[in-house]
């Protein structure tokens, strides 16, 4: 496959990763209000994780036997225990279009200050003038209440809060996961070994938390397919978009989720946003869009 048709391949892999990650919100939202957000969290990256470690099994245990990148995996499994925990979460307190827009629309932001602080790559002008406009999107965000309806005093900035540590955690297990493919790994191996290791810690959380997710066949249906679909499939494509992807381009097209995250809120659930409210998700996706349109880094191509 040439290069072209394989960075073409990869785009449009985390367009579906992205596209799937934008229906978790809604799924959500029909659990039972005594369902935490944090047994949703953990469930479903317990469950995706046991699932993409057994797809690759042997290749994911050399991969994390390789010292190389033992340690990109042990960071980004730290990413990936946070980042279901405070996304979810985010989403409860600051509402789905709200906490999906913060989670996703400062990935790129920090993805770009990893690869400065790791890799040394310089940060443009263009980065330096968009990052303050996305970051004064998620003031407006918390200074607007975000969505309208009866919330607890404070819940909306503690969820926007939390959203950036989403954020955050994402980025650092997208940036981990493109280093240990670079190292020579296959990306069904990066996400197995990763995800697998992730997933540990968040069983005792599972135990702690998740026993309501079993009261009926209904939530147990949500539960699958929040660990099939946005879990484990979407993985599978964003480790293919990986290979070929830069974190910090990668964590931009996932923009995606957040798009379909909000129409899918304000259609299907019936969630209003306050005024103040778009315009800050307006100045968090509009910063970030430009600032990855602008950038188009050369990625080495590595063999799946």
């Amino acid at each position: 496959m040439s290069t072209t048709a394989s960075s073409r391949l990869g785009s449009l892999s985390i367009v579906g990763a992205a596209t799937l990650w934008g229906t978790t919100g809604t799924a959500a939202s029909f659990f039972p209000e005594n369902i935490s957000p944090l047994a949703i969290g953990a469930a479903t990256m317990v469950g995706g994780g046991i699932l993409l470690f057994m797809l690759s099994f042997r290749a994911a245990r050399a991969a994390f036997m390789d010292t190389s990148a033992t340690r990109w995996l042990v960071l980004g499994a730290l990413g990936v225990f946070v980042y279901p925990l405070a996304f979810y979460s985010s989403m409860d307190l600051a509402g789905i279009a709200v906490g999906n827009v913060v989670s996703l629309g400062t990935g790129p932001v920090f993805a770009a200050i990893l690869e400065r602080a790791i890799d040394h790559k310089r940060l443009s002008a263009l980065w330096k003038i968009t990052t303050p406009v996305a970051l004064g999107g998620v003031v407006v965000l918390t200074l607007s209440g975000g969505h309208l309806g009866p919330t607890a005093p404070g819940s909306t900035s503690t969820g926007v809060g939390l959203g950036v540590l989403a954020g955050l955690s994402y980025a650092l297990y997208t940036y981990c996961s493109t280093r240990v493919i670079r190292a020579g790994h296959s990306s069904g191996a990066t996400m197995g070994a990763m995800f697998g290791v992730g997933a540990l810690p968040l069983l005792p959380i599972l135990l702690i938390f998740g026993a309501p997710l079993v009261q009926s066949g209904a939530t147990v249906s949500i539960a699958v397919y929040l660990i099939v679909g946005p879990m484990f499939v979407a993985y599978i494509l964003f480790g293919i978009g990986l290979r070929t992807t830069a974190s910090s381009t990668a964590t931009t097209i996932t923009l995606l989720e957040p798009v379909v995250a909000t129409l899918l809120a304000v259609i299907v659930v019936g969630e209003s946003l306050a005024p103040t409210a778009w315009v800050g998700l307006v100045l968090i996706f509009v910063a970030v869009t430009v600032l990855s349109t602008a950038s188009h880094p050369r990625k080495t191509l590595v063999s799946p």
